[in-house]
This record gives C-alpha cells, sequence and structure tokens, in this order.
C-alpha cells in the first residue's frame, strides 16, 4: 500500500522537528542531572562519599546489635539483680540508660546510609535522632568523669570518699549530668534541619547553610565545655591515681586486688576516650574550621574523609562502656559472674595481711566517726 504524499511530508516534518528537539532535551536532562549531583555545600569542593554509604550502615549495625545486648544486659543486672547500689553502680547505670537510648536510634541511621542520604522520615525525627547521638556523647563524657572522679576520692581521699561517696550524692550528680547535657544540646534541635535535592531528602548533622556561622560557634563552646574540661580533669585525676597506686604498699609485696581493679579502670577510660572521643572531636573541629578557610580541595577531602570515619568510632562508646561494668563494678561482677567473683575476693582475701586489714579498719571506723 502505498503512501500519499501529504502524509510523507507530514512525517518527514516531523521527524525534523524531532531531530532539533532531541539535542534540547538532552541538554535540560543533562543539566538536571549536574544539578543533582552538585550537593549544596558552603564550600567549593565536592566531595567522594561513596565509602560512607557502606562504612556507615555496616558500622551502624555492629554497634546497634551489640551495644543493644549488651547494655539490656547491665540493665537487667542494675534494675533486678543489684539490691543496694553504690555510687559507682549510679554512675554506671546511668551511663547504659544513655547508651541504650542511643543505639535504639541507630536502624534510623543505618537506613538512612544505605538508601544514599535519603531520610524519608519527618523532620522532628531526624531532630531527635541527632539530639540523641550528641546528648549520648557527652553524657557517656560526663558519667564517665563522675566514675573517674568517685574512683579518685576512694584512691586519693578515702575519708573524703565515705561522705562525699554516698549513693544520694551520686542520685543529685546523676540528675545535674542529665540536665546539663539536655540543655546545652538541645540547640541541636533548634540547628538540625532536612533539606530536598532532587528526589532526596537528607537529615543534616550540622545545620542550614544560614545558620552554619552560628552552628560552629556553639560547637565551639560545646567542645570546650563538655570535652576539654572533663578530659583534662580525667587526666589530671589519672596522674594523682597512678602516683598513689604505684606507691609500694607497707608489709606486701604484690599488688593488692583492688589495686588493680583501679589501674584496669584507669586504662579502660582511656581507651574509650581515646579510641572513641578524641580523634571525633578533633576531626570535627578540622571539619567545622576548614570549610571557612581557602584550602586545597584534596586537603578537604581528606579530612572529610577522617571525620566521616570518626563517627562510628564515636558510636562504639557504646559497646566498649559495658566492659567498664565488669572491670570496675564489683557488685556487677558479683551478680554477673559469682564464681569469678567469689574467687577474686578469696584471693584478695588470702593475700591481704592481718596488718593492713587491722589498718584499713581503723581508718574506716575513724572516718565513720569524723562523718557522723
Amino acid at each position: 500500500m502505498e503512501m500519499m504524499p501529504g502524509s510523507d511530508q507530514s512525517l518527514s516534518r516531523a521527524m525534523a522537528n524531532l531531530t532539533l528537539l532531541l539535542p534540547l532535551l538532552n541538554s535540560s536532562a543533562n543539566a538536571s542531572d549536574a544539578d543533582c549531583s552538585e550537593e549544596e555545600q558552603p564550600y567549593k569542593c565536592q566531595f567522594h562519599e561513596d565509602f560512607k554509604y557502606i562504612l556507615l550502615p555496616v558500622s551502624y549495625s555492629i554497634v546497634f546489635v551489640v551495644g543493644l545486648c549488651l547494655n539490656l544486659l547491665a540493665l537487667y543486672i542494675f534494675i533486678f539483680r543489684i539490691k543496694t547500689w553504690n555510687a559507682s553502680t549510679t554512675y554506671m547505670f546511668h551511663l547504659a540508660v544513655s547508651d541504650t537510648l542511643y543505639v535504639v536510634s541507630l536502624p534510623f541511621l543505618v537506613y538512612y546510609y544505605a538508601m544514599e542520604d535519603n531520610w524519608p522520615f519527618s523532620v522532628g525525627l531526624c531532630k531527635i535522632v541527632r539530639f540523641l547521638f550528641y546528648t549520648n556523647l557527652y553524657c557517656s563524657i560526663l558519667f564517665l568523669l563522675c566514675i573517674s572522679g568517685h574512683r579518685f576520692m576512694g584512691v586519693c581521699l578515702p575519708l573524703k570518699s565515705l561522705e562525699w561517696g554516698q549513693v544520694r550524692y551520686a542520685r543529685w550528680v546523676s540528675a545535674i549530668v542529665w540536665v546539663v547535657v539536655i540543655i546545652c544540646q538541645s540547640p541541636v534541635l533548634y540547628f538540625v534541619t532536612t533539606s530536598q535535592r532532587c528526589e532526596k531528602i537528607t537529615c543534616h548533622d550540622t545545620s542550614a547553610k544560614e545558620l552554619f556561622g552560628q552552628f560552629i560557634i556553639y560547637s565551639s563552646v560545646m567542645l570546650v565545655l563538655l570535652f576539654c574540661i572533663p578530659f583534662l580533669l580525667i587526666i589530671v585525676c589519672y596522674c594523682l591515681m597512678a602516683r598513689k597506686l604505684l606507691q609500694p604498699t607497707r608489709g606486701t609485696t604484690r599488688m593488692s586486688s583492688s589495686k588493680k581493679k583501679s589501674i584496669k579502670m584507669i586504662i579502660i577510660v582511656l581507651v574509650v576516650f581515646i579510641v572513641c572521643f578524641l580523634p571525633f572531636h578533633v576531626t570535627r573541629t578540622l571539619y567545622y574550621s576548614f570549610r571557612n578557610w581557602d584550602l586545597s580541595c584534596p586537603i578537604l577531602n581528606a579530612i572529610n574523609l577522617a571525620y566521616k570515619v570518626t563517627r562510628p568510632l564515636a558510636s562504639t562508646n557504646s559497646c566498649l562502656d559495658p566492659i567498664l561494668y565488669f572491670l570496675a563494678g564489683q557488685k556487677f561482677v558479683k551478680f554477673a559472674c559469682p564464681q569469678t567473683a567469689k574467687d577474686g575476693n578469696r584471693s584478695a582475701t588470702e593475700s591481704t595481711p592481718n596488718g593492713q586489714l587491722r589498718a584499713g579498719n581503723h581508718l574506716a571506723m575513724k572516718a565513720k566517726s569524723l562523718v557522723s
């Protein structure tokens, strides 16, 4: 069947018009893709962050599973097994509560980074998840400071520890820690927001572009108040404790079990700070500062890489804190591992000279008379 001349001419004109439209459509699509590929950043460089879509979901999933199991076990022992609490038990319980609240928020971040920075939930939930991260971070630091201060008083100021190391003071201090951290971190609920770019919604861990300058000032203040000062206090306490613990005890040649436990606690807390808290705060400070400096893109990309790597390290404190309960909490070990605690107490009793026991009893009686 032959085509009519008019229809042939119409088809030719349609093909010509389509040929003219194709370059325009391709240029429009390429421009749209370019807009979607350029992330809104207050600096000139575009970072290569594909690695975080594997690193963060995997690391957060591990922290969620391990941290949730260990902290739920710790909470069970604290609540149902330990009948009488001391100051250390009180601080450790609140530390476990803080860690548990944080790890239950991790599945949202696992999904977010697995979907390559696409937040399908509400803006309020984005704010809460980021708020829980920083609240847990600084609650952990302050409760570790409380545990370290309590142990410092027991080693270096035993008479004072009998008065200020009582449970009622520990409860007041724990309440103050929660109030201070919540007040200090409440601006996170204001700064953190979401933004839509193409078909994805980003849940920012900093702030919107127009508020970034204010966010840097706020973060710097929190760095000094909630990290630098507690870290320096812990270092001073541990230096004084180490000097006291390393002094030879009169009448014995072996280090007592209480001294060994104190040294273990010093090592664990320092490991938590060096592995979890210190790298995160250093790289975050550099990351925020370098955004306003005219540096080369390779340097900016390197510090961005370091910052993204240290974020999951900061989360691992939720898994390392329960180790502190086992090694530093005598009552916790007693109910978690009864046979181990019994053997440790027996060995400590057998290795303690009678003269040292009498001196310790005399010191305790004298302290009680002064307190009363």
